[in-house]
């Protein structure tokens, strides 16, 4: 009898485990994880869901990332390919845990954890057929180094009918929906200071209503927000009861909360077991959070804000002064200088018109790069100052703009000012229009310099209303126009201005060649854009408007027969020069990044999850985000980080150089240089070794500067 129960038990537990290993696949396994597919069904029945999860068996002291890794880290990723007509729903995350290296903070998983995936079968599954789901899984396990992974996974399960048993599915299914967050049964309210306008930080207070007698059995509460940014991982979370239960108060992070959004993420709770027969134990559960944020009220709100626009304000006027000082705006405002020498003899007040419609040339056109940077905005879409330049077709077009006021500068043909005021117009008999237009033209090339004050205005700017944002702008184009302005409108500052004379003409024509400079250099920009395709586009389209200029003024004194004939000419060469660059730079730019992919350069280039990665394995890191077309950007490489010092500090201390190009639109590169409020290049970053949190290099840099700060010595 003893002999007849013990074969019935071991049959009975070998249809167990049989059932189970059914609904699970082959294991695949590096040397810190082994993994595997699993299912909650033995089979599958047509139209069902179930769930396929993916078990992650870590060995010690090693651990994998949640959806928010923290402070470094990349989150495990599941390509899933299925049968026609399966679907599969987003990764279900179970509450984390965080893992403290130094400063960094971050959350995952360690020794055991499942990661599941809704799946729902396709209705037309027909019994006896089966059903196979593969996946190619990646992802980061850390200690003090990371090593990324990845493996092929696949489970194929039976088909079976809907009046037919599924069978028994793998345990770790059951063990990771326990685990999973759930829906919070107490009240959760979330309450933010107003963002500070200097630091960009906040604090956040998460409250949890709790019966009085529960209070006590907590033993600690942590929130793990689901964005990046939101809090500072590696700051203490401080728990204080209240009157209505239990408070936590947290740090912002760098991409804190605005009024109307929802704060979410997880909210893991240890408390004491209240049911344990024995010793009370602590029991671990997650709370699913996402609760409307509600900005708290200060005594003055008012003052604070007021007095961040005004700072914001101030630094904007005091960076568009500057502006005029960097190597894109100098030449346009020194050919307007030669044009009010060449008016000394006019009244007062007509000079003073000049100033005056220069200005309202620089505040028009700062108006309306605000207001498309707003609608944008508005839209959605992530940009910063010098966007327009990421564009090759707008590069091409402004360059073939210096290069035509180049000529006209040398007298190759002359346009009045009833065309407000192009070329040599600018420096000759040029009427308001013609200021004007200068007006615009400044704005135009100014906008690839980022000068020291800007980015902190422009970074504060963006996070702001659309009227702040105007206001900024407007105070920035101020502060462009206003040298000019205060010379026009201050007779005695015009009297150290030398007198007119013979010498104006060569120095209108020697004024042509900062223009040719700056198409050069714009043609530089295009081929970094679009492939070295685009420089014959370029040249031949420079070409064609050399000649429509010298047909031009070729006729223009002639009778008004050929004078019209001339005048069509010229114009068809234009249009046909603007019709063959759209064409020919969108096919060329299409080549630019198989080109770009096959270089190979001392650096390595920027992504957020290199960076993770890097950081979570504690080493040094310098990123210079930069572009082709931001002229501080190339001038702080060629002087200060292509310095033998500079180069020679990044081999003593090992440390990463990875540069960000935003030459072209890019939206990680975007969104990363809002979190430091940076609206545009360049900015420099430096993470000492085992640090999350980045120092912030200066504009402008000198090599003693970034060799100080790598070498984490004061500057």
């Amino acid at each position: 009898m003893n002999s007849f129960l013990w074969r019935l038990a071991h049959c009975l537990l070998l249809m167990v485990f049989t059932n189970a290993a059914h609904a699970q696949s082959d294991r695949a396994a590096t040397e810190q994880v082994a993994a595997q597919l699993v299912a909650s069904v033995a089979a599958v029945q047509p139209g069902s869901d179930f769930y396929l999860g993916l078990n992650q068996q870590i060995i010690p002291h090693w651990h994998t990332y949640w959806v928010n890794p923290g402070d470094s880290g990349s989150a495990t990723t599941i390509e899933w390919s299925l049968p026609e007509g399966a679907t599969a729903g987003d990764i279900l995350w179970p509450s984390p845990s965080r893992f403290s290296l130094g400063p960094i903070t971050n959350y995952g998983y360690e020794s055991n954890v499942t990661l599941l995936t809704k799946i729902t079968a396709p209705a037309n599954l027909q019994p006896g057929d089966t059903f196979t789901a593969a996946a190619v899984v990646d992802w980061l396990v850390c200690e003090e180094e990371c090593i990324p992974q990845q493996v092929e996974l696949s489970l194929t399960l039976p088909v079976v009918g809907d009046s037919a048993s599924v069978g028994q599915g793998s345990p770790y299914i059951e063990q990771a929906l326990a685990q999973l967050p759930v829906a919070s049964p107490y009240l959760l309210t979330a309450t933010q200071t107003p963002v500070d306008a200097t630091t960009g930080r906040a604090q956040l207070s998460l409250s949890l209503a709790l019966p009085a007698a529960q209070i006590s059995q907590v033993k600690e509460l942590w929130f793990y927000p689901y964005d990046w940014g939101r809090i500072q991982q590696s700051s203490p979370q401080l728990m204080k009861a209240t009157a209505q239960g239990l408070e936590l108060t947290i740090e912002t992070g760098e991409a804190p909360l605005t009024a109307g959004q929802s704060l979410k993420g997880v909210l893991v709770i240890k408390e004491r077991d209240s049911l344990s027969e024995s010793e009370p134990s602590l029991i671990t559960r997650g709370l699913e959070v996402d609760v409307p944020l509600t900005i708290a009220s200060t005594n003055m709100p008012a003052t604070a804000e007021v007095s961040g626009v005004i700072n914001a304000l101030l630094l904007a006027l005091i960076g568009g002064v500057i502006l005029n000082l960097m190597p894109c705006v100098f030449p346009v405002l020194s050919i307007k200088a030669l044009s009010l020498i060449s008016h000394a003899n006019q009244s007062p007040t007509q000079i003073r018109l000049h100033g005056v419609a220069y200005t309202l040339g620089v505040l028009a056109s700062f108006a309306l790069l605000a207001l498309i940077l707003i609608l944008l905005k508005a839209g959605g879409a992530q940009i910063g100052w010098g966007f327009q330049f990421q564009s090759p077709l707008f590069v091409v077009a402004v360059a073939y703009l210096m290069f035509a006021v180049g000529l006209s500068l040398s007298g190759v043909f002359y346009i009045g000012g009833s065309a407000v005021g192009v070329g040599s117009s600018l420096a000759e008999k040029p009427g308001y229009g013609g200021s004007f237009f200068t007006g615009v033209l400044a704005t135009i090339v100014a906008t690839p310099c980022t000068a020291p004050f800007m980015a902190a205005a422009l970074g504060y700017a963006l996070a702001q209303s659309a009227l702040i944002i105007m206001a900024v702008f407007l105070s920035l184009g101020l502060g462009l126009a206003l040298p000019y302005l205060l010379l026009t409108c201050w007779p005695r500052l015009q009297r150290w201005l030398p007198r007119p004379g013979a010498w104006m003409e060569r120095m209108k024509q020697l004024l042509a060649f900062p223009m040719y400079a700056a198409a050069i250099w714009l043609v530089w920009v295009l081929v970094q854009q679009a492939g070295i395709n685009s420089l014959i586009i370029a040249l031949g389209g420079m070409l064609l408007i050399a000649l429509a200029a010298w047909i031009y003024n070729g006729t223009r004194y002639a009778s008004t027969r050929w004078n019209y004939v001339g005048s069509f000419g010229a114009l068809v060469l234009i249009a046909s020069v603007m019709a063959i660059t759209v064409v020919s730079i969108n096919t060329s730019r299409a080549q630019a990044t198989v080109e770009n992919a096959a270089s190979t350069q001392h650096w390595e280039a920027f992504s957020e999850a290199r960076l993770n990665a890097l950081l979570a394995e504690g080493k040094p890191v310098f990123v210079n985000f930069t572009a082709a077309w931001c002229i501080s950007c190339l001038v702080n490489e060629k002087v200060a980080l292509s310095d033998a010092n500079v180069i020679a500090a990044f081999a003593r201390g090992d440390i990463t150089y990875l540069k960000g190009d935003w030459t072209n639109r890019d939206p990680e590169i975007t969104a990363f240089l809002k979190r430091f409020n940076r609206s545009g290049v360049p900015l420099y970053l430096f993470y000492p070794a085992a640090a999350s949190t980045p120092q912030v290099l200066p504009q402008i840099l000198t090599p003693d500067m970034v060799v100080n700060v790598l070498e984490k010595t004061d500057f």
